[in-house]
C-alpha cells in the first residue's frame, strides 16, 4: 500500500537538509534591480539598486536539524 503522506514527509525532510546545507555555504544572497528612471529621446537614464539578503549561520543548522527530525519521524511512522 502506497502512503502519499509519508512520501511527502520524506521529500520535505530532504529539501530541508539541502536548504540548510546551502545556507551554510552561502551566508547571503546579493541581487540587483535595474530600473529605468528617464527616457528622453536617444538618452536613457537607468538606476541600479543592489540588495543583499543575509541570514545567521545557525539558521542553516536549524534547517538541517529540522530535516533530520522530519526524516526520523517519517521512518518511525513507516
Amino acid at each position: 500500500m502506497y502512503n502519499h503522506k509519508l512520501n511527502t514527509m520524506k521529500v520535505f525532510g530532504i529539501i530541508l537538509i539541502i536548504v540548510g546545507i546551502l545556507m551554510f555555504i552561502f551566508s547571503k544572497i546579493t541581487f540587483s534591480n535595474k530600473e529605468k528612471v528617464a527616457d528622453v529621446g536617444p538618452l536613457e537614464i537607468n538606476k541600479t539598486e543592489h540588495h543583499t539578503v543575509d541570514w545567521p549561520t545557525y539558521a542553516g543548522g536549524i534547517a538541517v536539524i529540522a530535516g533530520i527530525v522530519v526524516l526520523l519521524i517519517d521512518k518511525r511512522k513507516a
